[in-house]
Parts: C-alpha cells; sequence; structure tokens
C-alpha cells in the first residue's frame, strides 16, 4: 500500500474516513447525545478543551503575577510611602509637571510631591486585602516585599509561562500538526490540568493564612525555606481567633504543597507529549517532517521528565526538615528568634541548591524552547519561505536539551566550589550557547529574501528576535565566576533573565495567540488593537529592564526592599532609576489592556475566517475552524515537509503537508494507517 499512487491511495483510505463518523457509531449501535456544560467544558478529555483551559489559567497567572510586580515597583520607586490613591495621584500629578515644564508650557520646576500618611481611622484598601501585618496604613513591610518577590517569580514561571508555553500550545496545536485525534492518555490529560489548577488555589489562597504567603524567595533556599512562617495567632480581617494557626498550613508549606502538585500535573503531561508524538503521528509525518514546534514541545516534555523529579523529591524533603524535626538540608546551631532550633542537624544547604538548580536551569530551557518554536512557525509563515537549514535547527535544538542538563552549577559559583568543577560549568555554559545561536541565526537568515507580511504575528515575532538575542549576550559574562562574583544576585541578573523571559519567551506567547487564535475559535482578533497593545508593550518593556543593567553593573542588589536607599552612598548615580523603571512598569501594565479586550472581545465578536487564513502548510491548517471532535473530517497523511513555502512551479506560494502530489509518479509514505492509529487513546464520546 506504500507504493500506491496518491489518487488510489486517497481512494483506498477513503473507507477510514467514514469509519470516524457518525455511522460507524450508529454500526456499533451507539447513540449520540449532548455532554453537558460540566463534561464539555470543565471535566473534558478533549485535547483542544484542555489547551484552551491552560490557556485561560495561565493568562490569567501571568497578568496576575505581573500586578504582584507592580506591587513592587511602588516600594523601591517610593520606600516607605503608603500606597495610597493620594499619593498615587500626587506623583502622577508631578510626572505630567515634569513633562510640561521640560516642554517649556511650565516656567517653574514643580517640587516632589509630599508624602501622605493614610488615615488610620480608614485604612487603605490594600490594608484590608492582605492585612495589618503585611500593608500597615498601606505601607508595605520588608517581609511582605519578599512575599511579593516570592510569589511573583513563582506565579509567572510555573503558574503563568509553562502552562501557556508549554501546556496549553502543545495540548492545543501539536496534536494537530502532528495529524492525530487527540493526546495518547486523554484521561490523563484531564488529570493534569485538575492537579494544576488545584496547585493554583493553593497558592493563591496562601496570600490570606496567617503571616502571609511565602517569603523565602522563588528559590525557596534553606535554610531560610526551614525556619520561615512559624506558627502564629489565626487573624482574619482584624479579629483574632486566639488559636495558634498549623505549622503545616503557613505560606512556606502550602508553597511546597503546592509545588508537588504543580510539578505532578507536569509530570503527567510531559508522558503525555512524549508518548503522543512517538506514537499517533499520522501517516508519512516522519521525524524529519514534524513541525519544529512539535520538536519543541518534544524535547521539552523530556526536560520536564527528567528534571522536575529531583525537585519534587527534594521539596518533599524540605517539607519534612519543616514539619518532622528532620534535617535533610538544615545545618545544625541555627537560632531562630533568639532560641535554638531542635533539630538533629548535620544537613547540608547546598544540597538543595543543587538539587533545585538541576531543574532550574533546564527549566529556563522549558520557558524558551515552546517559544522558538512559534517563533519558527510565524517566521515561516510570513516570510513566505522555507525555514533555513531545518535539520541543523533539529539536531541543534536536541543538542541544547541535553547541555541544559549539565550547566545547572553557574548558578552556584558563589558557593566556593573548586577550580575544575567551576572550570566544567563555565565550559559547558559557553558551549550551550552555540546551538542557542544556531537556531537563532536560522530564523534570521530565514527572513532573508523573504516577501516578509507585517501581520499581527509576524510584529511580535520580529521584535522577539533582537530582543531575545540581547539577553543571550548579556548571559555570557555570568557563564565565568570572575565576573559572576561581582554581577551575582545584582539587577544585572534580572535583567539579563528578564529579556530571555519577558520580551523573549512572553513576545512568543502573544505571536502564537495571535497565529492559532483563527484555528480554535474560527475569528481573527483585530490587528489594529495588536498594534495599539505591541507599540507601547515593545517600547516600555525595554524602559523597564535595560535600565536594569546600569544599575546592576553599578553594584545595586537585587533584594534591597527599599531600591538601595539604605545605602545611597554606593547606589546614588543609579537610584533615580526606579522611579523611571516602576513608571515605565506601570505603563506597561495599562498597555495590556486592549490585548484583554481583544481576546474575549474576538471571542465571539471577531471577524470570520477560513479554515487557512494565513495561507499556512502545516496539518492543523487543513482541519476545520474551531476543529470538531476527532479534529479532523477525514483520513490525515503527511506527504511533505512541514514548511513548503514559494515552491517553483507551484500554483501557489504554499503546499501544504496534506495535499497529495500532483504527480501521478508513486510516493512512498510510511507510518501506521490512518484507521488503525484513530483507534489508539481515543475516548468515545458517551
Amino acid at each position: 500500500m506504500d507504493d500506491l499512487p496518491p489518487s488510489s491511495e486517497a481512494a483506498a483510505h477513503a473507507p477510514a474516513a467514514s469509519s470516524h463518523g457518525h455511522a460507524a457509531h450508529d454500526e456499533h449501535g451507539h447513540e449520540h447525545h449532548e455532554l453537558g456544560f460540566i463534561r464539555s467544558y470543565i471535566f473534558s478529555t478533549d485535547h483542544k478543551v484542555i489547551g484552551i483551559q491552560y490557556l485561560w489559567g495561565g493568562l490569567f497567572f501571568l497578568y496576575f503575577g505581573f500586578c504582584l510586580m507592580l506591587l513592587m515597583r511602588w516600594q523601591l520607586a517610593f520606600p516607605g510611602q503608603a500606597l495610597t490613591w493620594a499619593n498615587a495621584s500626587a506623583h502622577m500629578g508631578y510626572q505630567w509637571d515634569q513633562i510640561w515644564y521640560h516642554l517649556g508650557v511650565l516656567k517653574v520646576a514643580p517640587t516632589d510631591p509630599v508624602p501622605i500618611p493614610s488615615d488610620p481611622n480608614h485604612p487603605p484598601l490594600l490594608e484590608y486585602i492582605f492585612g495589618k501585618d503585611q500593608m500597615p496604613g498601606g505601607v508595605m513591610t520588608p517581609d511582605f516585599y519578599n512575599t511579593l518577590g516570592a510569589m511573583h517569580g513563582t506565579i509567572m514561571v510555573f503558574f503563568g509561562i509553562v502552562p501557556v508555553a508549554f501546556a496549553a500550545f502543545g495540548n492545543y496545536v501539536m496534536p494537530l500538526q502532528i495529524g492525530t485525534v487527540d493526546m495518547a492518555f486523554p484521561r490523563l490529560n484531564m488529570g493534569s490540568v485538575i492537579l494544576f489548577f488545584v496547585s493554583a488555589i493553593l497558592m493563591c489562597g496562601s496570600f490570606f493564612v496567617p503571616g502571609g504567603a511565602a517569603k523565602s524567595g522563588w528559590t525557596s533556599y534553606t535554610p531560610l525555606a526551614t525556619i520561615s512562617d512559624q506558627p502564629q495567632n489565626t487573624v482574619f480581617f482584624g479579629h483574632n481567633f486566639h488559636y495558634m494557626w498549623p505549622m503545616w498550613l503557613t505560606g512556606q508549606s502550602i508553597w511546597i504543597i503546592a509545588m508537588a502538585f504543580n510539578i505532578t500535573s507536569s509530570l503527567l503531561s510531559s508522558v503525555n507529549f512524549i508518548t503522543t508524538i512517538v506514537q499517533l503521528r499520522a501517516k508519512g509525518m516522519g521525524w524529519m517532517r514534524m513541525p519544529f514546534f512539535c520538536w519543541t514541545q518534544f524535547v521539552t516534555a523530556f526536560l520536564l521528565l527528567l528534571a522536575f523529579p529531583p525537585l519534587e523529591a527534594a521539596a518533599l524533603m524540605q517539607l519534612m526538615d519543616r514539619l518532622a524535626g528532620s534535617s535533610l538540608f538544615s545545618p545544625g546551631g541555627l537560632v531562630v528568634g533568639g532560641t535554638p532550633l531542635h533539630s538533629s542537624g548535620g544537613g547540608t544547604p547546598l544540597l538543595w541548591q543543587h538539587l533545585f538548580w538541576f531543574l532550574g536551569h533546564p527549566e529556563v530551557y522549558v520557558l524558551i524552547l515552546p517559544g522558538l518554536g512559534i517563533i519558527c512557525e510565524v517566521v515561516a509563515n510570513n516570510a513566505r519561505k522555507p525555514i533555513w537549514g531545518y535539520n541543523q535547527m533539529v539536531y541543534g535544538l536536541l543538542v541544547l536539551g541535553f547541555l541544559s542538563m549539565i550547566v545547572w552549577a553557574h548558578h552556584m559559583y558563589l558557593t566556593g566550589m573548586g577550580t575544575a568543577v567551576s572550570s566544567f560549568f563555565q565550559l559547558t555554559t559557553i558551549i550551550i550557547s552555540v546551538p542557542t545561536i544556531l537556531i537563532l541565526s536560522s530564523l534570521i537568515i530565514s527572513l532573508w529574501g523573504g516577501a516578509i507580511r507585517f501581520t499581527s504575528p509576524m510584529l511580535w515575532a520580529t521584535a522577539f528576535l533582537p530582543l531575545f538575542g540581547i539577553g543571550g549576550l548579556t548571559g555570557i559574562p555570568l557563564a565565568f565566576n570572575a565576573p559572576d562574583t561581582f554581577l551575582h544576585d545584582s539587577y544585572y541578573i534580572i535583567a539579563h533573565f528578564h529579556y530571555v523571559i519577558a520580551p523573549g519567551t512572553i513576545f512568543a506567547l502573544f505571536a502564537g495567540v495571535h497565529y492559532w487564535y483563527p484555528k480554535a475559535t474560527g475569528r481573527m482578533m483585530s490587528e489594529f488593537w495588536n498594534k495599539v497593545h505591541f507599540w507601547p508593550t515593545m517600547i516600555l518593556m525595554n524602559c523597564v529592564f535595560f535600565p536594569m543593567f546600569l544599575q546592576g553593573m553599578a553594584g545595586m542588589h537585587r533584594r534591597m526592599y527599599d531600591g538601595g536607599a539604605t545605602y545611597e552612598i554606593l547606589n546614588k548615580n543609579v537610584l533615580h532609576w526606579n522611579v523611571f523603571i516602576s513608571e515605565a512598569a506601570w505603563l506597561m501594565g495599562l498597555a495590556q489592556i486592549p490585548f484583554i479586550i481583544n481576546f474575549a472581545f474576538s471571542w465571539k465578536y471577531g471577524r470570520k475566517v477560513s479554515d487557512n487564513p494565513w495561507e499556512a502548510t502545516t496539518l492543523e491548517w487543513s482541519a476545520p475552524s474551531p476543529p470538531p471532535h476527532g479534529n479532523f473530517i477525514g483520513p490525515v497523511v503527511a506527504y511533505r515537509g512541514p514548511y513548503e513555502y514559494s515552491v517553483p512551479g507551484a500554483p501557489h506560494d504554499f503546499t501544504p503537508q496534506g495535499e497529495p502530489p500532483t504527480t501521478d509518479k508513486p510516493v512512498k509514505i510510511t507510518g501506521p494507517h490512518p484507521e488503525e492509529e484513530r483507534t489508539i487513546g481515543f475516548p468515545p464520546l458517551t
């Protein structure tokens, strides 16, 4: 059957198409009925519904985590001032007056606004929300600043970017791109999303327990994480219940428990993704015919599968140190609140660091690789030409995944590691930049000579390329222990990491949302409102993070809750950037409102489009928009590679993967028969 001409092969497969329709179910005596709302949209096993659940949840947590950072920026810009409307409006008025003064409209320079203390009889809103122990009178305490820092990092990485980049796009797009009807284990997929939302509820709920959420950073370093958030009296909304809150329900303990659920969710997804890609590819979908996005999901799943179990084990060990008095990570001789800590001692905090960063650095590539896959799809489609060096990009991706597992200790140069060990990690860290540059260079070269269309996705993709490059290049000094000794834990680290993740991965996510939105909804998001969203976001993103390089190189430490004001004599030349960065961040928060409105409004009222509005080549565009249950109307066969754009002699500038060749020459296509493939792991409708 592999040697049949395309026309004969299509005829041979025609019965398979009907076997997946309603007639086949009727033959088996199954009676169709509409599923209820709960089965259809909450406890669904359909990969598309689960992908949308991850997308909505992940986008919510991205904005929530971003808002936590906006609170932190107030404390950094105006340390010790109450966060009230009176103070905020006074500072806004001062900035407007500054603008008018520099434009020559005002003749007298404005004076700095005088801080206005809050009225004790009418506490500000944030004191009601977070409690008097966290925001007394609207003034942020050092502990609450640490809470915001820890939860911002945790929520953005584990509850925002990973769910959107890996789980949402992976669940929705990857099965469509490889031509299958669902994931290999649909019920496992449903279990994964349930565990994710359980972990999210726990993590968000920890804000409201006595003492507040975790305060030990998103890295949860011991021994601080072991001894922080001790039991205290239960106080809710100003009322003392005279009940000692249990240790296992304190903020840090809940952080560990929530992370255990989150990690388990990711492990289930990674097993599902790997099995689906290996087992359920459509006929003709060879390994080197897979879209690059599927390759990035495949490698990302392996990174999660290999790197997350050590962290989950370490989290449970840290929980035992907190609750059971063990000393797996805690050294002896600790004193907490003036009282010696009763524990056996003998643990090593460095063990936690090794276990955390063994996940932590592959996690960086878990965040990056799906974004690179999205950008590859968008660049190929909008440059209207094949990706340059597709094969070498795939091989570079595999090397990148391997190397990401052996570079983790470059985060630990300050722990006093020996010369031989540090030399090894310096070498591997420099080597890992080679496949990264190879992939990025291939994407840039793919633009050369292309008929580029600056659609909504392409705007984000073209902005991604240089800004992600800045993030990568600024990481090279950190690969060596000598400059890292100076730059470690400075604002330079924050700028470097966020240039990789914020204008890097998050710009890729915006590109992916705009690119696949028509496939998921059958409607197009507004191009105009995308530009209203894109240009302020791109400009303000650089205004937020680029000055941090200057602050970091001046020696400004990242964990100063007053923005370095305590050490003004050391940081005086860069302290003024705090106000500029904060104002840019607040404006960037407002700049996301057009996207939120555009995303929600277009779901129902966006312009209706065809099944393939971008004139793309990969298999997902051969399915209806939105795809029905089972995804494809007939059997799916991949006849060629994923990026057949502008083929000489072709009638159009795109040749879809699933379009049979026009020649009568027999085409050899390998893989399972479509009918056999569609009986694997696919639950019945009833």
